[in-house]
């Protein structure tokens, strides 16, 4: 459980002080899981990585925090891989974008939705938590956008990233390998606990859930899911989680209808059912009623 609450809480603190000092970066481990037989899963602080690895280079999916560029570097040798060529950002938060600058200036080519180039070449700040992020280097920036989606054709397969809009916030893709049958799902997918939905830069809950959607429409019972946070997943699970939402959504949209203030809903105790199922992590049902009501 602390180790998801502290996963959890990276997020909202978008790479600020929990990994901070050099020390704490010393002390984490970067253990690559294998997923395929060249795609891994990094774990770690922050958001969960996806490696591919192959003949035509190294492909990331996000790069944690800053003090653990070096690791995860390490991380990605030890399984025959490189200095990643191709790193694509799910979105802007801190914990999936923190190596940028580190890898850019080593010479990786980063990718991300028009939305998350923007966030981090302006900075950005997350209200609900005060926690101000500052703007990245030239070196850190996504240097080719996208609007919609995108393909990759690499390491003998091919690899598509897709936007889904008003999510998790408004620049949020999830990644797609066809041929391995593998998706990355970043932060659409909390597995096991309530997601964070950034709603001051155009998260909602109903984004969410188109999302999740997008993802199970593309998903059979074979598919492996990585989790933007929390352990690898599949389709049973990410269709739980989807019930959670669309059981969320229904209560809440139906208590914003009647005029209920988010101080009202909480009295309420819409979610109470949910809350020994799904409120395990930094949230309990409460706290995330406070945090999405207003982008119902």
């Amino acid at each position: 459980m602390i180790g998801k609450i502290i996963s959890v809480l990276c997020v909202l603190i978008a790479g600020s002080i929990l990994i901070a000092t050099a020390g704490h970066a010393a002390d984490e481990k970067i253990i690559p899981v294998s997923v395929t037989e060249k795609i891994y899963m990094i774990a770690g602080e922050g958001g969960n990585i996806g490696l591919f690895i192959g003949v035509d280079g190294t492909f990331l999916i996000d790069d944690q925090f800053a003090p653990l560029t070096e690791k995860i570097v390490e991380a990605i040798k030890s399984v025959g891989g490189d200095h990643p060529r191709f790193l694509i950002n799910t979105h802007y938060h801190g914990d999936h974008t923190g190596s940028n600058e580190k890898l850019g200036q080593g010479g990786t080519l980063i990718f991300s939705h028009d939305n998350v180039r923007e966030r981090l070449s302006t900075g950005s700040f997350i209200a609900a938590f005060n926690m101000k992020n500052a703007a990245l280097s030239p070196e850190g920036l996504p240097v080719v956008t996208f609007s919609e989606d995108i393909s990759f054709h690499l390491n003998g397969d091919s690899i598509h990233a897709m936007h889904v809009p008003q999510a998790h916030t408004d620049g949020d893709s999830f990644i797609y390998f066809k041929k391995a049958n593998v998706i990355h799902a970043g932060d659409f997918f909390f597995n096991g606990f309530y997601p964070f939905i950034d709603v001051n830069h155009g998260g909602s809950l109903k984004g969410m859930i188109k999302a999740v959607d997008k993802v199970l429409s593309l998903a059979n019972d074979s598919t492996k899911i990585i989790a933007g946070h929390g352990p690898m997943g599949n389709k049973e699970q990410l269709t739980s989680y989807r019930q959670m939402l669309g059981t969320a959504y229904e209560r809440l949209n139906k208590l914003k209808a009647e005029g209920k203030t988010a101080q009202e809903a909480v009295a309420a105790k819409p979610l109470a059912d949910l809350e020994a199922t799904w409120g395990d992590g930094l949230f309990k049902s409460d706290q995330w009623i406070e945090l999405i009501y207003s982008g119902i």
